[in-house]
């Protein structure tokens, strides 16, 4: 079994519209993986009110760290965080599967 992350844009994106597209990205990785995934959860619906952007990340980078394999949603290439992401997947030697 592969642990999945999943980096996505998130901004100026309902919360309905974030599952949604979490969604598909499960079944576009299952497709891609050929293996039983079992996803990290990496959407931060509690966190505090006060959080800027930099503590999403790094809190997104620690369970990055834990993952088998990465998907980037569409649009990934245009968010600074979801990029990042990405550049840290690939340095560290984790499977990235770009949307």
């Amino acid at each position: 079994m592969k642990k999945l992350f999943i980096s996505q844009p998130m901004k100026g994106k309902t919360d309905d519209e974030i599952l949604a597209e979490r969604s598909n990205a499960i079944q576009a990785a299952k497709d891609s993986v050929n293996d039983e995934i079992e996803v990290i959860d990496s959407f931060f619906q509690n966190a505090p009110a006060d959080a800027k952007p930099l503590w999403y990340l790094g809190e997104s980078l620690k369970l990055l760290a834990t993952a088998d394999a990465a998907y980037f949603a569409p649009g990934w290439n245009k968010a600074r965080g979801c990029k990042i992401k990405n550049l840290c997947a690939k340095e560290y030697g984790i499977h990235t599967i770009e949307a």
